[in-house]
């Protein structure tokens, strides 16, 4: 059973078809990159996989629930989580606090959120950083914090909105790896205008034009793609 599977979704803003049609499945432990040009309907399809609006037609299942109606908090409580392109951290908090406000604990234990939260922020390799207040990180480690907080969550799906945006080659590399270590624990979708390195590490490509999905496939069949190349990706990315 697929983690995630959207069926036949249309979203309309007005005059604009934001998305058409679109079909999508995600399977366990699998990271898939969403690309495509501004405009191309990327975010409003994240945001209604993450129940921010719902779909004018079509439907979405999670683990075989439809939760096509549901609120965003009720899909965050089933196992939806997602980061944004602008990060917005607790500044005045710790490093460890801001993970803690994410922490799922039954019994609102303190000590076993922090011993949660700490196993997180190892993770994605802030662990040192733990008791610093975010306001003095940099914007590499403030986009891991922004994973860390989503994955704190415990998701069986986590959507990553332009996670590598503004990032040095360095920060991108160290990232990537976060992510990529993250798919033993949570399905993945990542949203990035940085297809090279991104599409590197994916599974599986979707790629959206005005709303509609025109190449899905493994990297390296939509690295083939002549409509793909010509259109988004160039002709560096084929070689």
């Amino acid at each position: 059973m697929p983690v995630l599977e959207v069926k036949g979704a249309h979203r309309w803003f007005g005059g604009i078809h934001a998305v058409r049609g679109v079909d999508l499945t995600v399977a366990e432990g699998e990271l898939v990159g969403l690309f495509g040009p501004n405009g191309a309907g990327k975010t409003t399809l994240f945001n209604l996989i993450a129940g921010a609006v719902p779909p004018m037609e079509g439907g979405i299942w999670l683990n075989g629930r439809e939760v096509t109606r549901l609120a965003a908090f009720r899909r965050a409580q089933l196992g939806i989580a997602r980061t944004f392109q602008i990060v917005r951290p607790f500044r005045s908090l710790t490093v460890l606090e801001n993970v803690m406000a994410s922490v799922p604990s039954a019994m609102a234990e303190r000590d076993n959120d922090a011993d949660d939260a700490m196993a997180i922020l190892r993770t994605v390799g802030l662990a040192h950083r733990a008791h610093d207040l975010a306001g003095q990180l940099t914007l590499g480690m403030l986009k891991r914090l922004e994973v860390a907080r989503a994955f704190a969550l415990a998701p069986c799906l986590l959507l990553l909105d332009e996670p590598l945006a503004g990032l040095t080659t360095a920060e991108i590399s160290e990232l990537l790896a976060v992510i990529v270590s993250l798919k033993s624990r949570t399905s993945i979708i990542m949203v990035d205008h940085n297809v090279r390195q991104s599409l590197a590490v994916c599974d599986r490509a979707v790629v959206l034009d005005s709303g509609s999905v025109i190449a899905e496939g493994t990297p390296a069949a939509v690295r083939r793609n002549p409509e793909v190349v010509r259109a988004y990706l160039g002709e560096a990315v084929t070689s």
